[in-house]
């Protein structure tokens, strides 16, 4: 290039400043463009499976199902989500303002999303090479919540922003609180700020105080990870920063921020209800189900009004397991525990779901021994333990407790005394008695005579080991305590409490030759009144009796009664060879001293739906059985078994008018007692559930018996003064003088 080209480019002019700017603006709106285009591009990508949020004006989360008793006194619940619904003014101010202090302080004034906080944060994930996380508002956790994955990552976060915009549209601030506070997620299967201070602290929300407040609050932000049942250091320390960031807006003072830092954990953990009556739940889920669907049962809210007493049931859980107790310690220690190490666990790892249950003095339940040192064992039962000492093994006869258990074995114990409530003194050891499982059963139910109510259910030793319900699903030979069924045929065809009857040796024919009955004691009383043969349960009047009357008629008579088992016309069947369940013997003993009337037993007495709209009320269904002369005889003929046969020694220790009868069946593999008071009927039934026997002399008073006195010295404290149908006070049955001195003292074992 020359010199003169040079000087001529040199000498040409600069680009005009506006000329620069516009096309700097230029550029700047292709990139705008470009990124709103892309913007848009990814906001229409992500929209396109967003739900409608018009969905929420109707939304309702899932609820808790719940039963009650007859005193409406809450017996059980059914729930995918533990959860309890609550209006904005049911939140405490106090937690209100915990909530929004820890999760979100801009709430009251941002649109949904706050843009600097998710820029912050997005910029961190960025430089840290991390996922979108944090920085997200209560409105966006709830869209998460209740619309959204808990994956982390781009796509979702831009999705929950968006859903926060339409939802803050769309609805109040308080609206958006208070479907926050419903849905929020605190652990252990707990949802929403209500149920979590009922399964926190067993108090409702609006009473909770600074400190309980502060550590629901924290939990939302890792339920698992805060969770004060599986790491109290964690959750205090949770707590306390969220008491810090309301001090920090100046929602408390300083001095009630140090106040409640300084509090320790005082949780008072509330246990599910279903474990007062677990198979009287079950039976309820059962048929609620069927009826309802399970959809319905577990997540939309009904108000479930049954017919259990939960006082009785109380009684009843406590009479079986006392009853069976009595019966280990009759035969023995067996031993041969389980050990934690066959079961390929560890002392540390072990848990038993006893340990989530109410434990009280009085309590049966499972434990672990962890250790056994001169003269005592302890005992794991959970957050606390129990010393075993030889005073409390006397019953096996071995004096030393080393003797018996060692490290890692399962123990059943009874608590001798309250354990510690609180959680620091964990290392107090509580007081227990060694007792034993072995494999015996027992069941037990009680009905209302006129309303046909189950005031107490009891369908095995454990729930938790078995939900099989031995009360209502199990067959089981009857024993003796069929006769009543017999006997009522014959009373309905003109027979007479007095009238006479030989007890004596016979026979009858047989398929397979003679068949010769024999009484329980081996032994012949010669002529004896039909009253005096019931009561004392002889064996050879009864089966005269159904020969004479006809096993054809005998049976007819009992499916009158309700009984529906399989069962043939032969004249054993009059001993109690028929297989019934427990359910079907206290309903058709109820017949009796309800004057021939037979109610069917009923669990629930109304479905109420969560608007309050009642979708079933069941009222007493009514079958007449037989008429109320022979429902009266009867029940004079079975108070006699009270007063003077079989269980004459109940009817001496209660004195009440009560009625019953006893069973036993061969080989001592299944013990009865079924009786009522004129107000309930109660059937109790002891047995293994094979085929097994109970042993020598385990009949019907001696293993079944005391479990229903037990009970019934309870149920009738309600009702002192009541009378059987057609008695007076001033004038009741006169017992005629039998033909030998009643059975059943010491050197007897009635039937």
């Amino acid at each position: 290039m020359d010199s003169e080209t040079s000087t001529a480019v040199e000498q040409q002019p600069a680009p005009a400043p506006h000329r620069v700017a516009g096309r700097i603006g230029f550029l700047l709106l292709a990139l705008l463009a470009a990124a709103s285009g892309a913007m848009g591009g990814l906001l229409l990508v992500y929209s396109t499976d967003l739900p409608q949020i018009g969905e929420l004006e109707s939304y309702r989360p899932s609820s808790i199902t719940e039963l009650y008793d007859d005193q409406g006194r809450e017996i059980g619940s059914f729930a995918l989500q533990r959860r309890v619904l609550v209006n904005y003014d049911d939140i405490p101010p106090l937690l209100r303002e915990a909530v929004i202090s820890v999760e979100d302080k801009d709430f009251e004034r941002h649109w949904g999303v706050d843009v600097w906080r998710v820029l912050g944060a997005a910029y961190r994930d960025f430089r840290s090479g991390g996922r979108v996380q944090g920085a997200s508002t209560l409105t966006m956790q709830l869209s998460r919540n209740l619309f959204l994955s808990a994956d982390k990552n781009f796509g979702r976060k831009i999705q929950e922003i968006m859903l926060a915009m339409q939802i803050e549209r769309r609805f109040t601030k308080q609206q958006i609180f208070t479907m926050y506070a419903n849905q929020v997620f605190l652990g252990h299967g707990v949802y929403g700020f209500e149920a979590g201070a009922e399964f926190y602290f067993s108090k409702e929300m609006k009473d909770l105080n600074l400190e309980e407040a502060a550590l629901l609050a924290g939990l939302p932000k890792g339920p698992s990870v805060y969770s004060p049942i599986r790491s109290a250091e964690r959750a205090m320390h949770r707590r306390n920063t969220v008491i810090n960031a309301m001090l920090e807006d100046g929602k408390i003072t300083a001095e009630a921020a140090a106040h409640a830092k300084a509090a320790p954990l005082r949780l008072h953990l509330q246990t599910a209800p279903n474990s007062i009556a677990p198979y009287f739940v079950e039976e309820v889920r059962r048929y609620l189900e069927s009826k309802y669907g399970a959809e319905q049962v577990h997540e939309r809210g009904l108000r479930v009004y049954t017919s259990l007493d939960l006082d009785l049931q109380k009684v009843a859980n406590r009479a079986v397991l006392d009853g069976l107790t009595a019966y280990e310690h009759r035969h023995g220690w067996k031993g041969n525990l389980p050990n934690v190490q066959s079961r390929g666990l560890t002392l540390a790892t072990y848990a038993d779901p006893d340990w989530d249950q109410p434990i009280a003095a009085g309590t049966y339940v499972h434990g672990v021994v962890s250790a056994v040192r001169p003269g005592a064992a302890i005992v794991r039962l959970g957050r606390f333990s129990g010393v075993i000492t030889a005073a409390d093994l006397a019953w096996t006869k071995v004096k030393d407790p080393a003797a018996l258990v060692k490290a890692g074995d399962l123990v059943y114990v009874l608590l001798l005394e309250d354990p510690p409530r609180r959680p620091d003194s964990a290392g107090q050891l509580v007081h227990v008695a060694l007792e034993q499982e072995s494999g015996v059963q027992g069941a037990l139910m009680a009905i209302d005579n006129s309303t046909g109510d189950v005031k107490a259910l009891v369908g095995g030793r454990d729930f938790d080991e078995t939900k099989f319900d031995r009360a209502t699903q199990a067959l089981r030979q009857v024993g003796s305590s069929f006769k009543p069924y017999v006997y009522t045929a014959a009373v309905d065809q003109g027979a007479k409490p007095d009238d006479t009857i030989l007890d004596a040796p016979v026979s009858f024919p047989a398929p397979g030759g003679l068949w010769s009955p024999h009484n329980y004691d081996e032994k012949f009383e010669g002529e004896i009144t039909l009253r005096h043969a019931l009561a004392e349960s002889r064996n050879i009047p009864a089966v005269k009796l159904a020969a004479k009357v006809g096993m054809q008629s005998v049976i007819s008579y009992v499916r009158k009664f309700g009984i529906t088992s399989r069962m043939e016309p032969y004249l054993p069947v009059a001993l109690g060879a028929a297989e019934v369940t427990l359910q079907e013997q206290v309903s058709a003993y109820s017949t009796f001293p309800d004057d021939g009337v037979r109610v069917v037993p009923r669990l629930i007495r109304k479905v109420v739906d969560y608007e309050g709209h009642v979708l079933e009320e069941d009222y007493p269904e009514v079958k007449d059985v037989i008429g109320v002369d022979t429902a009266r005889t009867m029940t004079q003929l079975l108070e006699g078994v009270v007063q003077h046969g079989t269980a004459a020694a109940t009817g001496a220790r209660l004195k009440h008018p009560l009625g019953g009868k006893t069973g036993t069946t061969n080989e001592f593999t299944d013990a009865w007692f079924v009786g009522f008071s004129p107000s309930i009927t109660c059937g109790v039934w002891v047995g293994f559930d094979e085929s097994k026997s109970l042993g020598t002399n385990e009949a019907g008073a001696l293993a079944a018996l005391p479990i229903w006195e037990d009970f019934m010295r309870a149920a009738i404290q309600q009702h002192p003064d009541e009378e059987f149908p057609g008695e007076h006070k001033t004038q009741k049955p006169v017992i005629k003088a039998q033909t030998q001195p009643p059975r059943g003292s010491a050197g007897s074992v009635p039937r």
